[in-house]
């Protein structure tokens, strides 16, 4: 069921419509997508099918299939940003859809020490740091590529 008032589920939408320009790829329980702001370059998404708010509301099997998966999109971020850490983060206080964000982060790529939730908001999301088209293209390849050795996807 979709929730007209959730952006994930407009994101979703815009999957299934073939609209997305940041999708990458399916797996069973989600959607990986590659974030639409990159101060930290290879910020990934990944973005659960179905609409719930907590983790723990989702079926046992398909928690565990959506916590494996999880950990294997963040593997691929890892190995195709280069990271040095990842950060892992599924809040859902501003969008109560399950979602991960995954971060891959780098010594001194920012020079707030920190989480990456300490950048000011204006410059995290600031339209200067959204990738070109031909950088878009690299990052959605560089991950499927990844993503593709780790296990089977789908891309639409």
């Amino acid at each position: 069921m979709t929730h007209t008032d959730c952006l994930i589920c407009q994101r979703i939408e815009m999957i299934q419509s073939e609209t997305n320009p940041y999708f990458v790829a399916e797996l069973e329980t989600g959607y990986v997508v590659i974030g639409d702001h990159q101060y930290f370059k290879g910020y990934t998404l990944f973005l659960s099918k179905e609409h719930k708010k907590e983790l723990h509301l989702l079926e046992t099997e398909v928690k565990k299939t959506f916590l494996n998966e999880m950990s294997i999109v963040a593997e691929a971020v890892y190995k195709a940003f280069n990271a040095e850490k990842l950060n892992y983060e599924l809040l859902g206080n501003g969008d109560s859809h399950l979602h991960w964000h995954l971060f891959p982060r780098r010594e001194n790529d920012s020079p707030v020490k920190g989480p990456v939730w300490w950048v000011d908001r204006e410059e995290m999301f600031a339209d200067s740091i959204k990738p070109s088209q031909v950088e878009l293209e690299d990052m959605k390849n560089r991950l499927y590529v990844e993503l593709n050795k780790l296990i089977s996807v789908t891309i639409r």
